[in-house]
């Protein structure tokens, strides 16, 4: 039986807060206005509440009565640089959006803490609220890590989890799965440094131009060659240009950047160790000077197998036939995944499509219905508080 029901009341508080962070985002690691936003909703439920020092993170511990072990849970903070067409009266007009629908994984995490909060008196241990800027990009969850938020409680937890919200997937659905359910991220910086010089007379210089092609045509053979197909790693070549200025100049050098998503360590470690040492090979050979950066962005997200079988027995008696197993996991990442190196966890995505709404995440147009907020802040406290009982 279910500790936790979706209460009205708190689910048009919820929706008037998601509302009220969705008109003003904030991008990166620095969040202030939303940062108050948040300490002010949580003021008065008696947590533990501290701020970051290099990030406007907030991180809150509610201390049951009873004597037990720790939770965690999180939300993200930030925004993207997207301005949003959607139309709403709340939208966002300073070319910021919560295009990605932190918005409403700030408002659930703070009904979780409302309803536990409530319970304090029945809390066998200790849930950590964990509000994460920078997720964007900008690794917010391992500054955290580093700042201390997994002692924030005075001991590690013994489980993590975290809900993503998705505008294109049915509303009202629960979706995850055991093991790896997102990739992990990185870049490959390149600089292919040569002389330029006329374009009449290419023999008289060292284009990088032609050699930045070969590069690129070598990273596709890379990926398709060296990474089995069994285990998939995708290699965007996202960004390629020049310091040349005119139709008749040769450039001196060509800068190359490359997005890549892998599902296992092992594939990552491979084209982290091999990657960068054939495409320096590959300018070298023709006379260029190569600078080249692989810059470990986020890790692979992992679904720890013993905690996910708690989460799946919550979702199941919670979302029933909504309940959807994913087949295999996205090559999109989480920055989560930090977290889940170092505590066993779940991520779990809900369903928050509107009617007739199409547009997917991190577009201009995206919608979410938010009218579920309150059934989303009672999954993220019933995880907290199974786990804390060890109901299984």
């Amino acid at each position: 039986m279910t500790a936790f029901t979706a209460d009205a009341a708190l689910g048009e508080e919820l929706v008037a807060l998601r509302r009220r962070l969705h008109a003003h985002p904030e991008v990166g690691l620095q969040t202030p206005r939303t940062q108050a936003v948040l300490l002010e909703a949580l003021d008065g439920l008696g947590l533990e509440l501290t701020t970051g020092r290099a990030l406007t993170s907030v991180t809150g511990v509610l201390r049951g009565a009873l004597p037990g072990p720790t939770v965690l849970l999180r939300a993200d903070m930030d925004g993207l640089p997207v301005t949003e067409t959607t139309g709403l009266e709340f939208a966002s007009a300073d070319g910021t959006m919560h295009a990605c629908g932190h918005d409403l994984h700030m408002a659930g995490l703070v009904g979780a803490a409302r309803m536990l909060a409530a319970r304090r008196a029945e809390l066998p241990g200790t849930v950590v609220f964990m509000f994460e800027p920078g997720e964007e990009g900008f690794a917010g969850a391992r500054t955290m890590i580093e700042e201390g938020v997994l002692e924030a409680s005075g001991e590690r937890p013994v489980a993590a989890y975290t809900i993503h919200v998705d505008c294109v997937t049915p509303f009202g659905s629960a979706v995850t799965r055991t093991g790896t359910i997102m990739a992990s991220a990185s870049v490959l910086r390149i600089r292919v440094a040569g002389t330029g010089g006329h374009a009449a007379y290419p023999h008289h210089a060292v284009d990088p131009v032609p050699v930045a092609a070969e590069i690129v045509l070598a990273i596709q053979t890379f990926a398709a060659r060296r990474i089995p197909a069994v285990d998939p790693a995708v290699i965007s070549v996202t960004r390629i240009s020049s310091d040349s200025l005119a139709s008749n100049v040769l450039a001196a050098s060509v800068d190359l950047e490359a997005n890549i998503r892998t599902l296992s360590r092992g594939a990552l470690a491979t084209i982290r160790g091999e990657l960068p040492t054939l495409v320096t090979a590959i300018g070298e050979a023709h006379g260029c000077t190569m600078t080249v950066e692989f810059v470990d962005s986020y890790p692979v997200t992992v679904n720890d197998p013993a905690e996910t079988a708690r989460v799946l027995e919550v979702l199941g008696e919670r979302y029933g036939d909504r309940l959807v197993l994913l087949p295999e996991p996205g090559m999109a990442s989480e920055d989560f995944a930090f977290v889940l190196e170092e505590v066993p966890g779940t991520l779990v995505f809900l369903g928050v499509q509107a009617e007739g709404a199409t547009a997917p995440m991190h577009s201009e147009g995206a919608v979410f219905d938010d009218s579920g907020l309150a059934e989303h802040a009672a999954t993220f406290a019933e995880l907290a508080w199974r786990r804390l009982h060890d109901i299984r």
